[in-house]
């Protein structure tokens, strides 16, 4: 009677130069068997370069795509493709590198235009906001004070009557003054 079957001894690795010759006649089993033996270097070759970990699998994955793409092509150096692996993960992190600051400098040069990052607008601006302030403090205390209240804050005429003490009629009056006097003191100073 026969006995169990022995387990086979465990074959050895195989090497890169073995892997590469099977996988060159279309052994995806032997390129995915590189791929495992490789993926780590590689991927820390292109985060060297890219300093992003998406991009950096980006990279490795793209470096694999070529590797199978030109399976002839592929080299064997000290006994591996592993050389070969990191030039070509390398030239691919650079590209990336490069293409991804190619559409930052796109996208700078076609940014809209931001009025307020414009240094001699912001000059226009605080010269202005100056000129208010010192039309405003020319006002009477109670004409200062509808102003906070009407024009600078936003309450209503009514409301800024019963703050300030008079009626309806005298807080419009007052205000629609006091922003005619305010635009001519501001003509006045821009001139």
């Amino acid at each position: 009677m026969a006995g169990p079957a022995q387990p086979e001894a465990q074959d050895a690795p195989l090497s890169d130069a073995a892997l590469l010759a099977r996988a060159r006649r279309g052994d995806t089993f032997a390129f995915g068997t590189l791929f495992d033996r490789h993926v780590g270097a590689v991927y820390w070759q292109a985060h060297r370069v890219v300093g992003d970990a998406d991009e950096a699998e980006d990279v490795c994955q793209d470096t694999f795509v070529t590797a199978w793409r030109r399976i002839g092509d592929i080299t064997i150096a000290d006994r591996s493709i592993l050389p070969w692996l990191m030039v070509t993960a390398r030239y691919t992190a650079l590209n990336t590198r490069r293409k991804r600051a190619r559409r930052r400098a796109v996208a700078l040069e076609h940014e809209p235009v931001d009025p307020d990052a414009d240094p001699s607008g912001r000059l226009e601006e605080a010269a202005v906001a100056a000129a208010i302030e010192a039309a405003v403090a020319r006002l009477s205390p109670i004409d200062r004070r509808l102003y906070e209240l009407c024009v600078d804050g936003d309450l209503t005429y009514e409301q800024a009557a019963a703050a300030v003490g008079v009626t309806h009629g005298a807080v419009r009056n007052r205000v629609s003054r006091l922003r005619t006097r305010l635009r001519s003191d501001l003509r006045e100073e821009r001139a």
